[in-house]
């Protein structure tokens, strides 16, 4: 079994993904560019490294749990199969874009491709909802500031885990997500769309599994409604992921015996994953709002001495601090609100 390129990838994705996490510019790379150059302090790349390193912590063990959970099926069944390849993304904001096991097609019965199709997305699932529980718990309530920033699309799961930790926020409240919460975003994110149910996706192992030969049939209507919807709402994004289904195949292809049933426990377990999408999966993941074209929102102020400024804040002349969005984090977590200088 080959490990080398594997593990290679392992490596490179905890890099890409502790330089390149979900925060309004403060990737790894450009703190450490202006660090070099004088313009931020030790303390400031120190504090994106950690956040980064978090966050890179958090998926890494979402992506892990889920591809073990297929791995371990195949040793189950006796199927071939790889080591799984991590795909690092050193462009973009979220620094993966998962991870594959090559796997040999030949599966003997439907019950083992369900097997192996649904285990990887429930072991996937553990560490995500941990992450995104302990992530929102540490995560800063901010005021709703529109600067023309990236800001993240909220799935109904992720919307009822702050109501259930936050209660009911006010329209001018948000919530500023701790590192290890975007990750578990993140795993939300892949592991919904590893659940559409077409392909060689998840889900689409798990749709003939539980379907046999009329799956592909339905899942070929589920493509086009996916399709269909894209268009209505113009959302344009989804159309090179849906493109790479389409070259690769809608349809499964058949297990070497289709006849041997699906337990009940099973055929339940699958669809209650199936629908797991209409919770967990956000149709526009990632947005820029638009800047206000008022300047009426307070301006955030607080008079420090040179040796007191913390990571994050930019100064003016007069020692005030005017801060961003982002700096809001760090004022609100220690109780410093918004005021004019004095």
């Amino acid at each position: 079994m080959n490990w080398k390129l594997p593990l290679f990838l392992f490596l490179l994705t905890w890099l890409t993904t502790i330089g390149l996490r979900i925060d309004e510019s403060q990737s790894l790379p450009f703190v450490f560019v202006l660090y070099i150059y004088g313009v931020e302090s030790f303390e400031t790349f120190w504090a994106v490294f950690v956040a980064g390193l978090k966050y890179s912590a958090a998926l890494m063990l979402i992506l892990t749990c889920h591809e073990l959970g297929h791995f371990l099926q195949t040793l189950r069944y006796g199927v071939r199969a790889s080591l799984p390849y991590f795909i690092p993304m050193p462009l973009g904001p979220t620094g993966t874009l998962g991870a594959v096991i090559a796997m040999d097609g030949r599966i003997p019965n439907r019950r083992a491709l369900f097997d192996i199709g649904i285990s990887g997305p429930l072991a996937g699932l553990v560490p995500t909802l941990i992450c995104l529980y302990f992530g929102i718990k540490w995560s800063y309530i901010v005021t709703v500031f529109n600067d023309g920033g990236m800001k993240l699309g909220e799935p109904l799961l992720l919307q009822w885990m702050v109501l259930w930790i936050y209660g009911p926020l006010s329209p001018d409240l948000t919530i500023a997500l701790h590192p290890v919460a975007v990750a578990g975003w993140v795993g939300l994110l892949l592991t919904s769309l590893n659940l559409m149910p077409v392909g060689q996706l998840d889900g689409g192992h798990i749709f003939y599994a539980l379907l046999g030969k009329h799956a592909r049939a339905a899942a070929l209507g589920v493509f086009y409604v996916i399709l269909i919807l894209v268009a209505v709402y113009q959302l344009w994004h989804w159309i090179l992921i849906l493109l790479i289904i389409a070259i690769i195949g809608v349809g499964h292809p058949p297990t070497a015996n289709d006849i041997i049933p699906l337990t009940p426990f099973r055929r339940l377990l699958g669809w209650a994953v199936l629908a797991f999408v209409l919770i967990g999966f956000t149709p526009t993941p990632i947005w820029f709002d638009e800047p206000s074209q008022q300047n009426n929102e307070p301006k955030w102020y607080c008079r420090v001495t040179n040796d007191e400024k913390k990571p994050f804040l930019s100064f003016d002349g007069n020692g005030f601090i005017n801060v961003s969005s982002f700096d809001r984090r760090w004022l609100q977590a220690n109780h410093i609100g918004p005021g004019k200088p004095s």
